[in-house]
C-alpha cells in the first residue's frame, strides 16, 4: 500500500512541485516492492518502477480522485511488467527467473514453451490473474485488492483463465479429453 497521505497526493495533483516530488520520493519504495513482486525479475522492476514514476509526475493532475491513487498507480506498474513480459515472451525469450522455474527436468520442453504461449495469448484481464494468483503465488484477496476487484471476479477469471490454458494445452495434446494427462 503506498504511504502517501491524501494532502499530498491532492497538493500534487494540484501542480505543487514540492508536493509532487516528495510523492515522487514517498512511492518509490512501496513500487519497487510491488514491481518485484509482479515483474519477471529486478532489472524489469526497476524499468516498470521508473515508467511509473514519470507517469506519475507527467499525469498526476488528471486523477480524479484521491483514493483511486494507489490503485492507478499500481495499474501502471502492472501494465509495465506485462509489457515487458509480453515484449519478452514474442521474442521467444523469457527472463532468467521464470525460464530457470520452467528448466526443470520433470517438465519437456515442448510442453515449458507450449504453456508459455498458452498464458501469454490469454486476454490482458485473464493473464494477470492467471500470474499473480499461480505464478508469484499471492492469495485470491491479494490480487482482488491489486486488480481493484472483488474475490468473486478474480476466481471467475482464474477459472476461465485456467479453462483456456487447459483447452490450448488439450488442443496440443497433453491432456486426454478425461483430463488426465497423455501418457500414451
Amino acid at each position: 500500500m503506498i504511504r502517501a497521505s491524501a494532502p499530498l497526493i491532492e497538493a500534487a495533483c494540484a501542480g505543487d512541485e514540492r508536493a509532487l516530488s516528495q510523492l515522487l520520493r514517498t512511492c518509490q519504495p512501496d513500487l519497487k516492492r510491488f514491481a518485484r513482486r509482479t515483474c519477471a525479475n529486478s532489472e524489469d522492476a526497476e524499468d516498470a518502477v521508473q515508467v511509473a514514476l514519470w507517469q506519475l509526475h507527467r499525469k498526476i493532475g488528471t486523477l480524479g480522485t484521491v483514493a483511486a491513487f494507489a490503485t492507478w498507480l499500481f495499474r501502471i506498474i502492472e501494465r509495465e511488467c506485462y509489457r515487458i513480459f509480453r515484449r519478452s515472451a514474442a521474442k521467444g525469450r523469457l527472463s532468467e527467473p521464470l525460464a530457470d522455474e520452467l528448466a526443470a527436468p520433470r517438465i519437456p520442453t515442448d510442453l515449458r514453451l507450449d504453456l508459455t504461449k498458452a498464458i501469454a495469448a490469454l486476454p490482458e484481464a485473464y493473464r494477470v490473474a492467471l500470474i499473480l494468483r499461480d505464478v508469484e503465488e499471492l492469495t485470491a484477496p491479494e490480487v482482488a485488492q491489486s486488480l481493484g476487484l472483488s474475490v468473486e471476479a478474480v476466481k471467475s477469471r482464474l477459472h476461465r483463465a485456467r479453462a483456456m490454458v487447459r483447452a490450448s494445452l488439450m488442443n496440443g495434446g497433453y491432456w486426454n479429453q478425461d483430463g488426465g494427462p497423455d501418457t500414451a
